[in-house]
């Protein structure tokens, strides 16, 4: 089965998605001895070489979904790596012997709660696109009036620098002052959104915690900082609503994708093999032998 050359790259950790499309824009990938191009299809057994580094065809064969629920905590940062060398949520995630967890949306510096990770790069992209219209909810302590109109028109929606955007529910929590917590519901996750949407109307944000993602809701038993892994009858659940196959279907694709590239191994190792020149014995060798005999 093919796939999209940068939706490979990606899962096999050369990458992201966005980072391969300019790799492969730029002539830096080699597949089986030819410059790629945007659109190019692969599947695990071409051979393909980036800048020069060809990459395992281990890497890119699909591995089996599994996914984990993450407590973030505020000051964490959602990228791998940091020059500032501040804590990042990936420090926390249960290790992998293959593959990469994948970020199923991000949330700012500032803001902790509920983040879901996963190893399929495709189950990503779909719970993440705005076709999808998964909802994300949030709790926000809010120090600011907010009265009915301030309400209506968030949730009519208001023009942000990136364009409209929207709460499709806000429910009033309680508090007083600056304590006061409203729960606020959308269906997208751009950048600093809900923060950016309270600031409109002149209301401050000085909590905001992700409480759900979908109807995966974050229990008080995970603590922060910690993680937990969803078995196979959550995973195939989550698959399901963004219209993927099971996890055991997965597994069967992965078998026949492996049984296409061992013959290729074997016979590699056939041709190193009858390349290789027979041993010759030297002078020296035959004459410790004849002492011998």
């Amino acid at each position: 089965m093919s796939e999209k050359l940068q939706k490979v790259l990606a899962r096999a950790g050369v990458a992201s998605r966005r980072a391969s499309e300019v790799l492969i824009a730029d002539g830096k990938v080699i597949v089986n001895g030819r410059t790629a191009t945007l659109g190019d299809r692969v599947s695990p057994s071409d051979r393909i070489v980036v800048d020069g580094q060809p990459v395992s065809q281990e890497k890119l064969i699909q591995q089996a979904c599994q996914i984990i629920l993450y407590h973030k905590k505020e000051g964490e940062i959602c990228t791998r790596n940091d020059p500032e060398k501040r804590p990042t949520v990936f420090k926390n995630l249960p290790k992998l012997k293959k593959g990469n967890w994948i970020a199923v949306g991000r949330l700012d510096i500032n803001t902790s709660g509920l983040m879901v990770f996963t190893t399929d790069g495709e189950l990503a992209n779909r719970l993440m696109h705005p076709s999808s219209e998964i909802e994300r909810e949030y709790a926000a302590r809010c120090f600011g009036r907010v009265d009915e109109e301030v309400a209506q028109r968030l949730l009519a929606g208001v023009m942000l620098e990136d364009g409209i955007a929207k709460f499709d529910k806000i429910m009033d929590s309680g508090g007083e002052g600056s304590n006061h917590w409203y729960h606020v519901v959308l269906k997208e996750g751009r950048n600093r959104e809900v923060r950016r949407l309270w600031e409109s109307q002149g209301v401050a944000v000085s909590r905001l915690v992700r409480v759900r993602f979908g109807d995966i809701w974050l229990e008080r038993s995970l603590r922060p900082g910690k993680a937990i892994e969803l078995d196979e009858k959550e995973t195939n659940r989550i698959r399901a609503v963004v219209g993927l196959a099971p996890v055991a279907e997965q597994r069967a694709i992965i078998r026949r994708a492996k049984e296409t590239i061992e013959p290729k191994r074997n016979e590699v190792k056939l041709r190193k093999s009858k390349a290789r020149s027979p041993k010759k014995h030297t002078p020296r060798a035959r004459i410790r032998r004849d002492k011998k005999k």
